[in-house]
């Protein structure tokens, strides 16, 4: 690049941090500005990584003109409010995932980002490993033959603690839109948009959902069994199954770092990648290569994909039986 992208960080909390630790891997970016809605808060931030603009509101971050992108840390529902004052202010955006909290809301951030003719994407950073690079070039030579099914599960062990943002309801707690948007995800970029859902889940001790399973049925007549939990620590493994061959990736398959292939007959091939960082800093390189490049979207996480996730999730709560 002719120059590292800008960034401002919006948000303090732990996934702010792992991507502004990530961005130190790369020469595409740097972290040049953080806000929060504390100063002190901000200025610890700054001080932990060395960044030279500190603010204590989020539209004084969007304000400073050395910035370049926002990247939106912030608990799911603020998002949508967060990106659109980031667009509003110029800047392009990269907004944690899940994107929104609605489908509603994900069209309302797309809508503005094309207005104001600047990049957004959502950090679906699992899309960018080179693993999962690998794997969808393998699907897309043929290898696998005519795709029948997709598996991937998430579960994590949480301490039942009601301020935690997972169990707030008011934080856009529960499985789903934490956890579950990585098989989702996963399932949408092998599969597109699924044409019949059927879900079913269990609350947690506040209400959120704490443990979700979903079967999505598509056009082709392949199949998606997705699932998502805040009760236990799962085997994070997904595998995709083609009538040739499937691919087993071993767990946490949304921080993959190697796969097999396996044939019909049974012959296994391997494929082993390194990985920097926590895997987040790819990317942040997809956004500088796209804003050099004069894209507003990524063809790798498209904007109305995501728009479709979020109609997927939006499906999946309104389908889902034994809803207490």
């Amino acid at each position: 690049m002719a120059k590292a992208l800008r960034w401002g960080i919006l948000s303090t909390g732990g996934i702010a941090r792992t991507f502004t630790k990530d961005l130190a891997h790369v020469d595409e970016g740097v972290a040049v500005a953080v806000g929060s809605r504390s100063f002190d808060s901000a200025n610890a931030f700054a001080d932990e990584f060395d960044i030279p603009h500190r603010y204590g509101s989020y539209e004084e971050l969007v304000g400073d003109p050395d910035v370049d992108a926002i990247y939106v840390g912030t608990p799911h529902p603020m998002h949508h409010d967060n990106a659109i004052l980031a667009l509003e202010h110029g800047k392009h955006v990269l907004v944690e995932k899940a994107f929104t909290v609605t489908a509603a809301e994900a069209r309302e951030v797309v809508d503005v980002a094309r207005r104001k003719g600047l990049f957004a994407m959502e950090a679906m950073w699992t899309r960018f490993l080179p693993s999962v690079v690998a794997i969808r070039e393998l699907i897309a030579r043929g290898e696998l033959g005519e795709i029948v099914s997709v598996e991937a599960d998430h579960g994590q062990w949480f301490d039942p603690d009601p301020s935690f943002r997972l169990f707030a309801p008011e934080l856009g707690g529960g499985a789903l839109l934490d956890l579950g948007v990585y098989p989702v995800s996963f399932a949408s970029m092998i599969l597109g948009s699924p044409n019949r859902i059927v879900a079913l889940w269990d609350p947690a001790f506040t209400g959120v959902d704490a443990q979700t399973s979903m079967l999505f049925g598509y056009e082709s007549g392949a199949q998606a069994i997705l699932t998502c939990t805040l009760r236990a620590r799962s085997a994070t493994r997904a595998c995709v199954t083609g009538e040739q061959a499937r691919i087993e990736i071993d767990g946490s398959f949304y921080s993959a770092t190697a796969f097999s292939l396996i044939d019909r007959d049974g012959a296994i091939r391997r494929f082993d990648f390194p990985r920097e960082g926590r895997g987040l800093l790819y990317e942040t390189q997809e956004v500088a290569r796209c804003v050099e490049a004069g894209f507003l979207e990524s063809p790798i996480m498209p904007l109305d994909e995501t728009i479709s996730i979020m109609e997927t999730m939006d499906s999946v709560r309104a389908t889902t039986q034994n809803t207490p």
